[in-house]
């Protein structure tokens, strides 16, 4: 069996596995419309949400057309193929590799009215919960707004390297909370701006925890 052909078996058996795990799970989503209504004002939106949390909003947006942005390094392979295999477009490239052409795709996709990017603001290797200057760059550039975004589960598998990967299990409850859109112009100080997300960031998962820790249904 060639190497190409075992790879296309792995990302079937792979996708089908995370759609059980994750279609076995009640959702709670919240604050849905604070994209969708940016959308239909004519912004084009960036999802930011942590890297550990990343599957959650990537079988959460399945069915939207989103462009997304990950790493070249090995691990996010199979990850960006099972999106892929689910609708989305794939921008590969980091600060390590790649940067500045997945920049370029970057800002070609949100320049189109509407569209929706996927971004992990501290991945692909950390450090963790800090935002990389590029989506900030992305959203003063194109006038884009940035939805910080919040997952907490009841049940999950939590994998550590330079971050907490989370996959959910069955039979458990998703949370998910799409916070209110951010502007950020050309005028502000990008370090400011970088601070501003990590805040609005913490809020909403403050938010999102608070409202897990008292859900009674």
């Amino acid at each position: 069996m060639s190497d190409s052909l075992k790879n296309k078996i792995k990302v079937v058996i792979s996708s089908i596995i995370l759609k059980i795990c994750y279609g076995l799970n009640r959702k709670d989503v919240r604050g849905r419309e604070n994209y969708l209504n940016s959308i239909k004002n004519g912004y084009s939106v960036i999802i930011a949400v942590w890297h550990g949390h990343l599957l959650s909003i990537v079988h959460d947006l399945r069915h939207e057309k989103v462009n997304a942005l990950a790493g070249t390094h090995k691990d996010a392979d199979l990850i960006s193929e099972i999106a892929t295999r689910w609708g989305w477009t794939m921008i590969r490239g980091s600060s390590k590799e790649g940067g500045e052409i997945a920049y370029k795709e970057m800002i070609r996709s949100l320049k189109k009215p509407g569209s929706i990017l996927f971004i992990t603001p501290d991945g692909p290797t950390g450090p963790r919960r800090i935002p990389k200057p590029g989506i900030i760059r992305a959203a003063q550039t194109t006038n884009a707004v940035i939805i910080p975004t919040s997952v907490h589960s009841t049940k999950h598998w939590g994998f550590d390297n330079w971050d907490r990967f989370y996959l959910e299990k069955p039979f458990g409850k998703i949370y998910i909370e799409y916070g209110a859109p951010i502007e950020y112009n050309k005028s502000m100080n990008q370090d400011n701006c970088i601070n501003d997300l990590i805040e609005s960031m913490r809020k909403i998962e403050k938010n999102n925890l608070y409202y897990t820790n008292n859900d009674k249904s």
